[in-house]
């Protein structure tokens, strides 16, 4: 039998090379990417919108197995070093590990609170800057919370003036841990769970209940156009409350004779987060109530007097 040379394989063998490169050269002629394209069909404004809701719950549960991951691991370390949650010496890492689990629970499971944006056309610029500069106060204060709400910020457009400013003003506004939608609370509520929180509605907010979807109005009006958010609840066939600082609060004499129950948005968040820890609404008002608004919380031998919920 005759022998091949080492020269006759590697003739060979090269020959082999250049044909698959040939037919390399055959195979990208013939790729996709060379043929005439197909004009893609042009999206509607909805299927968009659904489209960046999907990628938002996507990049949300993204974001929940990283920090479930992370918990675990916190949880591994913790039980190596003997730490333990009542120990009050955790590190800056730990606490913030401990803060993301606790907003992620919220999100799940928390009481659930919208700010219902829908009426930042008619603000100023000014008034559109102090708005963002609540709602990351509003963020700081339920970061801190023991017991966090599910918070969702409701008609909040990408294409808004506020957006905007909150992505200028609001450092990591888009990795805040609360929902962000184009969409009214309507629209992922049913109406009768829906309470909208109003100084000029005539019920006053008793409780909290975890049955039930607390709506603040976003709203900074230095104008001081009076019943717009009440306005707008009536217009979602809503129910209304207020909080109850008629109840629990008397007018306080001051040079300006000047007396207001309109709050800001962090500063009604702040009220709620304290009276659902404490279940003290003398507690909660005391606590975060502005003392320049003109009133203080009435002594328990004074009745308070009554006050319009609509004077301001």
């Amino acid at each position: 039998m005759a022998q091949i040379g080492p020269d006759v394989c590697e003739h060979q063998l090269n020959g082999v090379s250049e044909d698959m490169d040939l037919l390399q050269i055959d195979v990208e002629t013939d790729a996709p990417e060379d043929r005439p394209e197909r004009q893609a069909a042009p999206f509607s404004k909805n299927v968009l919108r659904k489209q960046r809701h999907w990628e938002r719950q996507l990049a949300a549960k993204k974001s929940k197995r990283k920090e479930e991951k992370q918990r675990r691991k916190l949880n591994r370390e913790q039980q190596d070093s003997g730490t333990s949650a009542d120990n009050p010496q955790f590190t800056k890492r730990v606490m913030k590990a401990i803060t993301r689990e606790r907003l992620a629970e919220a999100q799940s499971a928390g009481l659930k609170l919208c700010v219902d944006l829908s009426m930042t056309d008619s603000m100023s610029d000014k008034e559109i800057s102090r708005l963002a500069g609540q709602l990351r106060r509003l963020y700081g204060s339920n970061k801190k919370a023991t017991r966090p709400f599910h918070v969702v910020l409701t008609d909040l457009r990408e294409d808004s003036r506020l957006y905007r400013e909150c992505l200028r003003m609001n450092e990591g506004f888009l990795k805040y841990m609360m929902d962000i939608t184009e969409e009214s609370c309507l629209d992922l509520f049913p109406p009768e769970s829906v309470v909208y929180l109003t100084p000029d509605a005539e019920d006053a907010l008793e409780t909290v209940d975890a049955d039930k979807v607390y709506v603040l109005g976003g709203l900074v009006d230095e104008s001081i156009q009076k019943k717009l958010s009440f306005t707008r609840a009536r217009q979602l066939s809503v129910r209304t409350a207020r909080l109850p600082i008629d109840e629990y609060m008397v007018k306080k004499n001051n040079a300006k004779n000047f007396h207001s129950k309109i709050l800001a948005v962090n500063q009604v968040f702040d009220i709620l987060l304290t009276f659902c820890k404490t279940g003290s609404w003398t507690e909660a008002l005391q606590t975060w109530f502005p003392q320049g608004k003109g009133f203080i919380v009435a002594p328990e031998d004074t009745p308070p007097l009554p006050v319009s919920p609509s004077q301001t």
